[in-house]
């Protein structure tokens, strides 16, 4: 049994030999050999009209299985019938006159109907023909039968190599065939992998776009925190400040002008957040400078003792991380101003192999770190979590410990990454 890929391409084999030679051969072959057994018939043989009878019956045979149907030899077993009533009505015919040695050359070219090697013996029972039509009639005589197995094995041998390279090149056919259509299947797969992932990366495309989003809005809160709602709440408080020392002029104007600085700090750190921009104390500063100056103008505006120390080697870090680090401290600070009613605090920044550590220490009155925190910050304590959400986007944490009475340490560690100079 043959595959289907096999029986298409012997139909599409068979299909292409119908055109020319391969169609007229077996009828050319019958005319001739009619033609020639009439005008020199052999010297035993049937009679005039039987022979012309078989002819014209295996012209019907042959009109009736490929001329009129071709579609037909995809049907095995069909052909193969067909074939072996081809091979009788050869042998009647070369019996009764040598002349349709000419018709037994159709055995040779529709031999390819069947199926794999079958066609060979197809082949060898028209070498039998042939050899028979050539040798004059069935061998007579001793050297009648050496002659006839010359002839056999010429005929065999031209025959069987034709057939065996035509055989050849139909696999090779089959072959190339296959590969083209497993070739057209996987650019279909391809085609529709490609349409898959298209709509994945637009999938992709629109979440990181929502991503980008979120992530620029948490931006946005987390330096209005730091800039105007910092500055607004320090505002505020000179300004109220002010308004109690109104019979101390020169309080009052401390803290007029305290508000007024305070007020065009904001204003420039919020425009510097819009453009995404570095603040201006790491503009001009190294970290460590930034740090002390940050105390500094918070221990004036507060009158609380903020203390600054540097332990390791101090060196620049990536911008993103020395930001984190100078935010985290302005939040403390924030809070222990807010809350804390401490009497000293102390900014400790260390710089280690790997990590660089930021801890904020003061002697308030604490809170219960299992508790609420949030009940310290009137503004519902988003600034710890602005202050967590700046530290875990650099790959950093943060730990707060405090207890009533106890004071309160917050310790930002964030990872060494180098960077310009600060």
């Amino acid at each position: 049994m043959t595959s289907s890929a096999e029986e298409v391409d012997r139909l599409a084999t068979w299909e292409d030999r119908q055109v020319g030679i391969h169609r007229v051969v077996p009828y050319v072959g019958l005319a001739v050999g009619a033609l020639l057994t009439t005008a020199a018939p052999a010297p035993v043989g049937l009679s005039l009209a039987p022979h012309l009878l078989v002819a014209a019956a295996a012209a019907c045979w042959i009109t009736w299985f490929v001329t009129l149907h071709p579609g037909w030899a995809t049907r095995t077993g069909l052909m193969t019938f067909y074939y072996v009533g081809l091979i009788g009505f050869g042998t009647v015919l070369v019996l009764d006159s040598p002349w349709y040695g000419f018709f037994a050359w159709a055995g040779f070219l529709h031999a390819f109907v069947l199926p794999g090697n079958w066609r060979f013996a197809g082949v060898g029972a028209s070498a039998v023909l042939a050899a028979t039509a050539q040798g004059g009639g069935p061998p007579a005589s001793l050297a009648h039968w050496l002659l006839w197995f010359v002839l056999l094995a010429f005929n065999l041998g031209v025959a069987g190599a034709v057939t065996w390279f035509g055989t050849v090149a139909d696999r090779q056919h089959a072959n190339r065939k296959r590969l083209v259509e497993e070739l057209a299947e996987a650019n279909r797969r391809l085609a529709e992998t490609m349409r898959e992932n298209e709509g994945l990366h637009a999938q992709l495309l629109t979440q990181a776009r929502e991503a980008g989003v979120i992530d620029e809005r948490q931006r946005m809160a987390r330096e209005i925190h730091d800039t105007l709602a910092q500055g607004l709440t320090g505002i505020i408080t000179q300004l109220e400040a002010a308004g109690q020392a109104r019979d101390r002029r020169a309080d009052w104007q401390r803290h007029v002008d305290t508000a007024i600085a305070l007020a065009r700090e904001s204003l420039t750190e919020a425009r510097r957040s819009v453009r995404a921009v570095r603040p201006e104390a790491l503009e001009s500063a190294r970290l460590p400078d930034a740090l002390a100056e940050l105390a500094g103008r918070w221990s004036t505006i507060t009158e609380v003792r903020a203390d600054v120390s540097v332990t390791g080697d101090a060196r620049p870090l990536h911008p993103e991380v020395e930001v984190t680090l100078l935010r985290a401290a302005q939040e403390a600070l924030a809070n222990v101003g807010r809350h804390a009613r401490a009497s000293r605090v102390g900014l400790t920044l260390s710089y280690m192999e790997d990590v660089v550590t930021l801890d904020v220490r003061d002697d308030g009155v604490g809170f219960d770190v299992t508790g609420q925190p949030a009940s310290r910050a009137p503004d519902g304590g988003y600034g710890l979590t602005a202050m967590r959400q700046r530290v875990a986007g650099v790959g950093g944490e943060l730990a707060i410990e405090s207890e009533p009475g106890g004071g309160t340490a917050v310790s930002a560690s964030v990872p060494a990454l180098a960077g310009g100079a600060g």
